[in-house]
């Protein structure tokens, strides 16, 4: 039996994550105690249970006893010596996003008391799951989804997600607007030719042949593709062996417009030949 434990911040898409799952056919339920995870998942795996259950979904928040918190990672623990196939995805987004969205929604965070704001409330949450953050296998920022790219991203990459290999995702970015916090690497893409600087380039993207061309062409562009190429087909295979499940690999340049989307591409087409599970996302292209 596959489990997905799903947690992270208020409002960051915990909600959207378990849709999503639902709809790909997992048994999801969100807010259970986290002192009860162990029972359940004895429960579902006796052998001797009316109804045999393939995925779970079960969502944790804040909203647990604090001493159960602080046990995460000892209660994941028992789940898995239950023969229990147990992933934790964390759902995380940055203060002004989270902040944004409860002003637009109106709700009540969890945590805001009469002496307590949203802000510092916020702050509060992010400790009291510490816990969980240490036991992540899959890390998210949703501070650049809206619900549609989250609901995508999610049947992707894990709810299609083809056998036990590792998930690959290429992620393109601008450094100008920040780098994706949830990347295991990043490799900056900004000493290699600009097509920006040409005026008959600068309005495609990394994705259109005119700039594939330009780029090819460039024989820097081919030397940082064989190096991270190289990098990556031996540090993938490590990270495999100590079972790592998910991986994300951010390509950088200034604007996320040319360079790091041409370089996120071809790494992809590369590793696409020999292995599954591979994804690509520009994040700034729109």
């Amino acid at each position: 039996m596959k489990m997905l434990i799903v947690s992270g911040l208020s409002g960051s898409g915990k909600s959207v994550v378990l849709q999503s799952l639902e709809d790909h056919d997992y048994y999801c339920i969100d807010n259970l105690p986290l002192g009860l995870l162990t029972s359940f998942a004895a429960q579902i795996m006796d052998p001797q249970a009316a109804r045999r259950i393939d995925n779970v979904a079960v969502g944790i928040d804040a909203r647990n006893l604090v001493r159960d918190l602080g046990r995460f990672g000892d209660i994941v623990r028992e789940v898995r010596e239950l023969g229990v196939d147990c992933e934790v995805i964390f759902l995380t987004a940055a203060d002004n996003v989270l902040i944004k969205r409860f002003s637009e929604t109106r709700r009540k965070h969890p945590l805001t008391r009469p002496n307590v704001s949203l802000t510092e409330a916020i702050a509060e949450e992010r400790e009291l799951l510490g816990a969980i953050v240490a036991s992540v296998d899959l890390h998210i920022d949703t501070s650049a989804f809206n619900v549609h790219q989250l609901r995508v991203l999610i049947g992707e990459r894990i709810a299609q997600r083809h056998d036990s290999t590792l998930s690959l995702l290429f992620v393109s970015f601008g450094y100008k607007h920040g780098i994706p916090s949830d990347a295991d690497y990043v490799f900056d893409m900004r000493c290699l030719p600009n097509p920006h600087w040409d005026p008959q380039l600068r309005a495609y993207r990394g994705t259109d042949p005119q700039v594939i061309g330009f780029l090819e062409q460039q024989p820097s562009v081919t030397a940082m593709f064989e190096d991270i190429k190289i990098f990556l087909e031996r540090w993938i295979a490590v990270c495999e062996a100590d079972d790592r499940n998910y991986m994300c690999v951010a390509i950088g340049c200034t604007g996320g417009q040319h360079r790091s989307v041409y370089m996120a591409e071809a790494l992809a087409a590369h590793f696409r030949r020999m292995r599954g599970n591979i994804m690509v996302r520009h994040r700034e292209l729109r």
